[in-house]
C-alpha cells in the first residue's frame, strides 16, 4: 500500500481538537492500513517522531432510504500520539 493512500483525512471533533494540545491527533485511515503504515506515512508527511498510534474499526450503520435499506461503508480511525513539542498544522494539506 502507498504511503501517500494511507491517511484519508483528519477528525475534526470537539474532543479530537481538544486532545491536539495535549499532542494527540486523530485521521481517518484506508481500511487496509496497519499501525505500522500509519506511523511511516505520518512521520514521513508531517516531519514528525510518533510515539503511539491506536485504532479502532467502527462498522457502518444501516440506513433507511424510503422501503430500501442499505448499509453505510465501514470506517478506520487512528489515534496517533506525538512526542513533546512536535505539532501537525490539520487543516494544511488535506
Amino acid at each position: 500500500m502507498n504511503l501517500h493512500n494511507v491517511l484519508l483525512k483528519p477528525s475534526i471533533t470537539e474532543k479530537s481538537t481538544l486532545l491536539q494540545e495535549s499532542g494527540i491527533y486523530s485521521f481517518e485511515v484506508a481500511m487496509k492500513a496497519n499501525k505500522t503504515l500509519v506511523k511511516q506515512a505520518i512521520e514521513t508527511e508531517f516531519g514528525v517522531t510518533v510515539l503511539k498510534v491506536n485504532i479502532t474499526k467502527t462498522p457502518g450503520k444501516r440506513k433507511r432510504f424510503g422501503i430500501k435499506i442499505k448499509k453505510m461503508p465501514d470506517t478506520k480511525k487512528a489515534v496517533v500520539t506525538l512526542k513533546a513539542g512536535d505539532r501537525i498544522e490539520v487543516y494544511e494539506g488535506f
